[in-house]
């Protein structure tokens, strides 16, 4: 009997491989983010930004969905981030009286999940019959008009209900009423119930979702329709039924995060989900690698942590920032640089056979 068959399946196996490094990256992080927060060696600033980073992988994670296993450029994640963030904030701020912390944020992130879904599969069904730079520019377009119909949006609730008024605040509350939303001043006096470990179980439920797709049936029609979009069809592929429905997986993955990163903050404004938090979301997915999904979470986490590790030197911080993403642009993708990793990889691989 061969070395590799004594190996047992999740070892011989690429995808098994490859499954059992992202969970085993993120069980062993978080354990050690656990003992240093209860130790008291995890500053307060990164404390705070435990919380956004979990956000910005998951949204990575359903672009990467978009990006690299579909192959269709999305330019409005941070859109779908918004319907999540704010449906979440109006679902917490009605139940604040009558649901506990725990249930309450398991309610407002599937409602925001469900809401950015809606919003993802009715923008994807026109949108996805477009390709290429057709369809960045109209999800770059979707995400303007969605920031601008929240900026312009007044929710209240009180005794007697809902009270909504758009573009001029025309809402009269009954005494003991709160505003939800605050047309350009966004949500605020929220109340905080996002935790650490909830976002990491959001990370896991991604990474589940995501591997379950790519490893699928749909998952393989969706590479094939990525591939050779004709040859697709010629075997009987539903090409937009079946980018829908990563399209749709993906802004639901957007709206989660969005939810449990609105649910992190007193006050969010609605410019916080403009163009450029999409753009730096396809950043993060373009320098961890298309279809690779530690590579997405690893480089999330340093792009995140990067520019707070460097505000110390603030003349030269976001310098420093940009060079440090060239370099990782180069270095990535350096022929060298990935046989070096290849043969790395071999090497550790007969060894682990060799014992």
């Amino acid at each position: 009997m061969s070395d590799k068959k004594k190996l047992p399946a999740f070892l011989s196996d690429k995808k098994y491989r490859g499954r059992l490094t992202s969970f085993s990256m993120v069980l062993i992080m978080y354990i050690v983010i656990e003992i240093l927060m209860n130790t008291g060696n995890l500053s307060s600033l990164f404390t705070s930004l435990l919380v956004p980073v979990c956000c910005y992988i998951v949204a990575a994670i359903g672009l990467n969905l978009n990006v690299g296993i579909s192959g269709e450029l999305n330019l409005g994640q941070a859109c779908f981030m918004s319907v999540g963030a704010f449906s979440a904030v109006c679902v917490s701020g009605s139940l604040a009286s009558s649901v506990p912390d725990v249930p309450r944020l398991v309610i407002s992130m599937i409602v925001g999940a469900i809401l950015a879904a809606v919003f993802g599969i009715l923008i994807g069904i026109p949108v996805l019959k477009l390709e290429g730079d057709y369809l960045a520019i109209v999800t770059l377009a979707f995400g303007q008009i969605v920031k601008s119909l929240i900026t312009n949006m007044y929710l209240g609730i009180d005794e007697a209900g809902y009270h909504f008024s758009f573009v001029d605040n025309n809402v009269e509350l009954i005494p003991g009423g709160k505003m939800l939303l605050n047309g350009p001043m966004g949500a605020t006096g929220t109340q905080r119930i996002s935790t650490f470990t909830a976002g990491v179980v959001l990370v896991v439920v991604a990474l589940i979702i995501v591997y379950n797709l790519m490893f699928s049936r749909s998952g393989r029609a969706i590479m094939a329709a990525r591939d050779n979009r004709i040859a697709a069809e010629s075997v009987g592929i539903e090409i937009v039924r079946i980018k829908l429905l990563a399209f749709g997986i993906s802004s639901c993955l957007a709206g989660a995060a969005g939810a449990l990163y609105g649910l992190n903050y007193s006050t969010l404004i609605p410019a916080k989900f403009d163009f450029n938090t999409s753009i730096l979301l396809l950043v993060y997915v373009v320098l961890g690698g298309l279809g690779n999904m530690n590579g997405t979470m690893i480089a999330t986490i340093i792009l995140v942590l990067l520019p707070e590790l460097l505000r110390s030197m603030q003349d030269y911080r976001m310098l420093i920032y940009a060079i440090v993403l060239i370099l990782i642009m180069l270095l990535t993708n350096n022929e060298m640089v990935k046989t070096w990793i290849q043969k790395a990889y071999l090497r550790l691989s007969t060894d682990r056979k060799g014992r």
